[in-house]
């Protein structure tokens, strides 16, 4: 039975201290999560144990139901410690958010018999999808599941032709994990310890229910809206899910800063003796990294404050204002490979061993700049052309 003291909501500077304090647990493990090709299970539990995963889910499911800054801020300290792992709860626990915008039957299919239960992800548009009665039928293989193995349900994607217009509209559907089958691919430079795997699907039933619309969660008329009401779910489903790709790269690039104060930047030239810190490039790139780590928190922010701000009063921000946020998200992780590079080339020879954190970050921030949803280039053109008068044509806004 739950205590009392379990009971009670915790505040998100509770659950910041609660990721600080597992910081130096996730170092220690980082190791065994990147051979693995797994977040360790006793990762997983310490995140449920802290309650990460409910800061984004409803509370009629026992969640905490807050704002995405909490979760972030959450997710940016758990970083500092281990990338994947971040990585990992930023992109499963953001499904409980997702699901919120579901049908209320989808949310009793995953949750009734156990709110704690997680789902995965592979947005890539691969179902082939045929309409039944009911619903729907999907084949398909899905790459880049991050934190599968830790899942019961899964969000797969897929093109639908808009019935009234007949252009393709991306849906996300839901399935179960007797469902689908996980492929064990993943071996990679960066990132490792997420496990993202491959899944594949062969002509399984989704409900009708069981599905979500990408014009729904852009034009705020999901499914879930009435008994999800709170205003953590009328923001735009692409403002909430990039950030869960981008915002651990700031908080590995805070690790990777820390761990260069404490070691690299102290360390005597093998050649000359001369201490690093004496050195005028490593002085400048300290102050430019805490700097750009504080700006880039700080837009984050305050650009969830602006969407806040309009989702309690029932409105959406403006479309050049989503678009501008969502430039803002993509560029992040750029931003943060050239810090780490520069991190990473003035620690000298110690710093190219494996083990070492500076040389991890550097792959693995690296590694999360690969995903589509941090390439500012697309979302860029779509941006200054709307600016110059021309149509949006991103509905992942």
């Amino acid at each position: 039975m739950a205590t009392a003291a379990a009971m009670i909501t915790p505040t998100p500077a509770d659950l910041v201290a609660r990721a600080q304090a597992l910081v130096p647990v996730l170092r220690e493990r980082a190791d065994a999560c990147e051979a693995g090709n797994k977040v360790p299970e006793d990762t997983i539990r310490d995140f449920q144990e802290a309650g990460f995963f409910k800061i984004l889910q409803p509370k009629r499911w026992g969640g905490y139901e807050m704002d995405p800054e909490a979760f972030y801020a959450v997710q940016m300290k758990v970083a500092e410690g281990c990338m994947s792992s971040a990585w990992v709860l930023g992109v499963v626990a953001v499904h409980n958010w997702q699901l919120a915008l579901f049908d209320p039957k989808a949310q009793d299919d995953v949750w009734k018999d156990d709110a704690t239960t997680l789902i995965s992800s592979s947005y890539m548009p691969k179902a082939q999808v045929t309409p039944v009665e009911g619903g729907y039928k999907i084949s398909g293989r899905w790459g880049f599941s991050s934190g599968v193995d830790h899942c019961e349900w899964a969000f797969l994607g897929g093109l639908v032709p808009d019935p009234e217009t007949g252009i393709p509209d991306f849906w996300t559907f839901l399935v179960p994990r007797k469902d689908f089958k996980v492929l064990p691919i993943w071996n990679t430079i960066g990132l490792g310890g997420t496990g993202s795997h491959d899944v594949t699907v062969e002509d399984a039933y989704v409900p009708g229910y069981r599905t979500h619309r990408s014009k729904d969660g852009f034009a705020n008329t999901n499914p879930g809206a009435k008994s999800n009401p709170g205003p953590l779910y009328k923001l735009p489903f692409g403002q909430v899910f990039v950030r869960a790709v981008s915002s651990s790269s700031i908080g590995a690039l805070q690790g990777a800063l820390d761990t260069y104060l404490e070691t690299g930047a102290k360390r005597k030239s093998n050649n000359t003796g001369a201490s690093a810190a004496g050195d005028p490039d490593v002085q400048v790139l300290i102050a430019e990294t805490q700097s750009a780590i504080d700006e880039m928190k700080t837009v984050l922010f305050r650009n969830f404050a602006v969407l806040n701000e309009a989702a309690r009063k029932g409105e959406q921000a403006d479309l050049e204002t989503r678009l501008r946020f969502r430039y803002q998200s993509a560029q992040i992780s750029g931003r943060c490979c050239e810090l780490i590079s520069r991190m990473y080339y003035t620690s000298g020879a110690d710093g190219i061993y494996r083990g070492n954190q500076i040389a991890r970050t550097f792959c693995d921030i690296h590694t999360g700049r690969t995903h589509v949803a941090n390439n500012p280039n697309s979302v860029g053109r779509n941006f200054g052309n709307v600016m110059l008068g021309a149509p949006n044509t991103d509905s992942f806004i």
